[in-house]
């Protein structure tokens, strides 16, 4: 802020001195304004940013586990075992869900 201070003081002794001092009071407003803008729109950026990082990490984190579950899961371990009746339990239910959307 004592940054923006100083070159305000010396805006305004440049206002003082300009043939245009409205003109040259409206731009310092909205170098002002700018800078603010910019600092605010990084502050937002970090935090989006951040934001999409813990997202991230969670959808990986989930990923492992439903991983891990699948694993472990005797639902796998009949497929893996009997694949020609499971194909024939996945064909049979597909007929069966798109008969009744059908008759919808």
């Amino acid at each position: 802020m004592a940054q923006a201070k100083a070159t305000t003081n010396t805006t305004d002794t440049k206002t003082a001195n300009s043939e245009h001092p409205v003109i040259d009071k409206v731009r310092d407003t909205l170098h002002e304004s700018v800078d603010t803008l910019a600092q605010k729109a990084a502050s937002t950026e970090e935090s989006l940013r951040s934001g999409a990082q813990n997202g991230t990490q969670s959808v990986q984190e989930a990923q492992a586990r439903a991983q891990a579950k699948w694993e472990e899961s005797g639902v796998k371990k009949y497929a893996t075992e009997n694949p020609i009746t499971t194909a024939g339990i996945a064909f049979a239910a597909g007929m069966l869900f798109s008969a009744v959307l059908r008759r919808k």
